[in-house]
């Protein structure tokens, strides 16, 4: 009989690895952006419980939902027998993450702060859930969308934008926010980057003081953001109409929708520059 090459043996023993991974994992995502990357991962079908809000992709709106940021319930999530926590590292609160930990539960914290950690994401939530194959590839194209957005962007009109959060009082993000970053990345100037806290309140003079060229708002119907904008009839995002809508929840999940968020709102600061024209 003909000897097995040692680098074919080996890729089967992989191969039966992830594939024993894939049929035994049961995971539990304490984030609406862990489940998407979960899902974008390939590991979909792996997941046995999410946390409140998760809905995209909407197969997942049928699954058991454990809590909220706030609170898990820790009997809910225990009678899932899940094998992998995910959690959100920076939004989980570590009084949860040391208690699932001491009931025997394997926690694993993912940290996304940037664009880029996107993929690296994918990639740690593939190798754990047993679909690295599937994680590389969706992150190879994620690193690809961005990089095609950076150097179309990198010469691009400077716009000084402001994001704005709700109106009364109006919120906005720093330059740590993701929000922030694709700012950045389709050429505009976060006009509130210095902000001590990743979110925070502004005054109205603030913002006029600031002289936004742009207003990118996540707001569905826009009524409450065009409200607010009447009562300063002379700016001129109002006078000039330089106020668009975005996704809010593609920009304001981190995980791999993102990119589609970058993408509406580089679109809305091409609008913009040629109102400006």
């Amino acid at each position: 009989m003909r000897a097995v090459p040692a680098r074919a043996l080996l890729a089967l023993g992989l191969w039966l690895l992830a594939s024993g991974a894939r049929a035994s994992e049961r995971v539990v995502a304490l984030g609406p952006h862990l489940t998407e990357l979960v899902c974008a991962a390939g590991g979909c079908e792996q997941l046995v419980g999410v946390i409140a809000y998760s809905d995209f992709p909407p197969a997942v709106r049928r699954l058991p939902v454990v809590g909220d940021a706030s609170q898990v319930n820790l009997e809910v999530l225990l009678s899932l027998r899940p094998s992998l926590v995910l959690a959100w590292d920076g939004g989980t609160s570590p009084t949860t993450i040391a208690r699932l930990r001491r009931l025997g539960l394997r926690v694993e914290p993912v940290r996304v702060e940037s664009l880029e950690e996107v993929a690296a994401a994918l990639e740690r939530i593939g190798a754990w859930t047993g679909h690295a194959t599937e994680a590389v590839a969706a992150a190879g194209k994620y690193r690809q969308r961005l990089q095609r957005l950076r150097q179309r962007y990198a010469d691009a009109l400077p716009l000084r934008v402001f994001y704005q959060i709700e109106t009364a009082p109006p919120y906005t993000v720093n330059s740590a926010s993701p929000i922030s970053q694709a700012i950045t990345l389709c050429g505009g100037i976060n006009i509130f980057a210095g902000l001590p806290t990743l979110a925070a309140p502004v005054s109205n003079e603030a913002v006029l003081a600031a002289r936004p060229e742009v207003v990118i708002h996540g707001e569905r119907d826009g009524n409450e953001v065009r409200a607010y904008w009447a009562r300063f009839p002379q700016a001129p995002v109002q006078t000039q109409g330089r106020i668009y809508a975005v996704d809010a929840d593609l920009l304001t999940r981190a995980g791999p929708r993102l990119i589609d968020g970058a993408e509406q709102l580089c679109a809305a600061l091409d609008l913009a520059r040629e109102a400006l024209q």
